[in-house]
């Protein structure tokens, strides 16, 4: 059997899991996750858990929140005042939003606070700061 390497296609299905059991995400209802070892579409974590497994190989690994979506960082939590939200939407802690850089890239952000004069705005990952479990199991290789 081939094992997985850079530059393979491999489909995976996979479940993500927080330390204390919780699941954030699972392949398992639906087809499994494609993508190419070495591109960096994925978590670096994720790819080294791959990169050896032959079909049908199942593995489970702990993910250091480095190897994962990073460390949470304080700069991307901003306040911004309420008159520069636009007029049409009327911010809710939970919502989720985009906000427009002079680049012209749109960067998401999750309301974290609403304040009177203003709003808190958090552009981290949600599983930033956070180590993941996944259980990898390898169902193809091209």
């Amino acid at each position: 059997m081939t094992e997985a390497r850079k530059g393979n296609a491999v489909k995976v299905h996979y479940t993500g899991k927080l330390k204390d059991g919780t699941v954030f995400d699972s392949s398992l209802e639906r087809d499994p996750l494609q993508f190419t070892l070495g591109e960096g579409k994925m978590i670096p974590g994720f790819e080294k858990a791959v990169e050896g497994l032959k079909t049908g190989d199942k593995v489970t690994t702990e993910i250091p929140s480095q190897e994962a979506y990073g460390e949470r960082r304080d700069d991307l939590v901003v306040e911004i005042e309420k008159e520069k939200v636009p007029d049409n939407i009327e911010p809710k802690v939970g919502q989720q939003l985009s906000i427009k850089q002079p680049n012209g890239s749109q960067i998401p952000v999750v309301v974290t606070e609403t304040k009177p004069e203003s709003v808190i705005l958090d552009a981290n990952h949600p599983l930033a700061g956070k180590d993941l479990i996944f259980d990898i199991e390898l169902i193809n290789v091209d």
